[in-house]
């Protein structure tokens, strides 16, 4: 029994691999690509699953070998109760042998085989499922800490910005230009600002604490800065993604290969109307006498057909039912999630060149105005703060946009089996 992997599952592992930078050059330490790398080699989810995949591989020439045979030696004595007693002299006494192999029905030991074969194929689809759910969570992982990184600075850049203009506030109050109201709306969004920092600073630990465990590094090693989140172009349309899926999704391909083997099972279950037998053979020692030999063959007959091998037989075939509608149920789902994360990551690509090109550019613009005029007494103070808090929405929004847009991708490609990005 050939329990090589087949060629298809070969070719998908390497894509798998070389999309997610396995077969390429060294990276820094560090950046996505030495993560993932660090990843598919030490992640123990992976290495369980490639264990319980190399396991399932060497059962097909366990279930379709032929069960071992039996050696049975013997002796009939007579007058006394030890071997050899009268023999030579009684015809019933004997010293011997006898073997024999039992043999199931033509057929069965093949079917056995090819489900063995399909189980195996099915937990290979597991392995690549595990390889690609571990990718997925290190790049999610990965953007939403780049993400707390991002926000931070514009948080920090906007702190110092918000600083000035309670200076600047502080100044004309102490003349009699401002009110004292003024002050304390500056002083409260500085906290509220230093706030949502302390957020951001707990999930940049928290996600680093996520990726040191999913590449298996000690707890407590500390990773460098994430590259930053710049917008990049997804050039694959909704029906190439489902194409893809079909292609390559484990899911899909676990569940094509339990119906497959569901479909051997059937057939399995209506060979067993069909008897297996037990061929033996001997040979006895007969003293003086000439030796005796014994040939003969045992037949299981499938008496209570109607209690055993008809149920056995609708049993496999609702099991067989059930695989195709796991199977209709899963590609419907994988529809859904495929056509939900699409329409995620084109709406976050719209807003991520809205932002960037448009509001964020304006709201500055106007931001900046506001605090010349204010400096000479033209606008008032709530007209500076509302402008200043829009400016600061907005380019958190950007960059949770860009956030949305890779967690989308990601999750794409997990879906997918390939790389989306270039």
């Amino acid at each position: 029994m050939d329990t090589r992997p087949p060629i298809f599952a070969i070719r998908f592992s390497l894509t798998v691999l070389m999309a997610l930078g396995w077969l390429r050059a060294a990276e820094p330490p560090g950046s996505l690509k030495a993560l993932l790398a660090e990843a598919l080699s030490n992640n123990p989810e992976i290495l369980a699953s490639q264990k319980r995949y190399e396991a399932a591989r060497q059962r097909p020439g366990q279930v379709s070998s032929l069960p071992d045979p039996m050696f049975s030696p013997g002796f009939a004595s007579n007058g006394r109760p030890w071997p050899g007693a009268g023999l030579g002299k009684e015809p019933t006494s004997n010293i011997g042998f006898m073997v024999s192999q039992e043999v199931p029905w033509p057929g069965k030991r093949k079917l056995q085989g090819d489900m063995a074969v399909k189980e195996y194929e099915a937990e290979f689809q597991n392995y690549t499922q595990a390889q690609l759910s571990v990718v997925s969570r290190i790049k999610q992982a990965y953007y939403r800490r780049a993400y707390a990184f991002e926000v931070v600075e514009v948080l920090d850049r906007n702190i110092d910005l918000l600083r000035r203009l309670l200076k600047i506030t502080e100044a004309r109050y102490s003349v009699g230009k401002a009110a004292q109201q003024d002050v304390f709306k500056a002083q409260t969004q500085i906290s509220i600002l230093a706030t949502k920092r302390i957020q951001l600073e707990r999930e940049k630990r928290a996600r680093e604490a996520e990726i040191v465990s999913l590449v298996n590094r000690a707890p407590g090693s500390s990773l460098e800065k994430p590259d930053a989140l710049l917008p990049q172009e997804m050039k694959v349309g909704l029906e190439e993604l489902y194409e893809a899926a079909k292609q390559n999704s484990p899911m899909l391909l676990k569940d094509e290969k339990m119906i497959q083997r569901a479909e051997l099972a059937v057939n399995m279950a209506r060979k067993e109307y069909y008897p297996d037998y037990t061929i033996k053979a001997g040979y006895f020692n007969m003293g003086s006498m000439p030796p005796m030999y014994q040939l003969s063959a045992d037949f299981k007959i499938p008496l209570y057909f109607f209690r055993k091998q008809r149920p056995a037989v609708t049993e496999q075939s609702q099991t067989l039912a059930a695989s195709r509608r796991d199977y209709e149920a899963s590609n419907q789902s994988l529809h859904f999630r495929i056509k939900d994360d699409q329409l995620m990551a084109e709406t976050s690509n719209q807003l991520i060149k809205l932002y960037s090109q448009t509001v964020i550019p304006q709201s500055s613009l106007a931001l900046e105005s506001s605090l010349s005029s204010y400096e000479t007494g033209s606008v008032d103070f709530l007209t500076v703060l509302m402008n200043y808090v829009t400016v600061v929405e907005y380019e958190m929004n950007y960059y949770e946009e860009l956030q949305n847009y890779y967690l989308a991708v990601s999750r794409l490609e997990e879906m997918t089996g390939r790389s989306l990005l270039p």
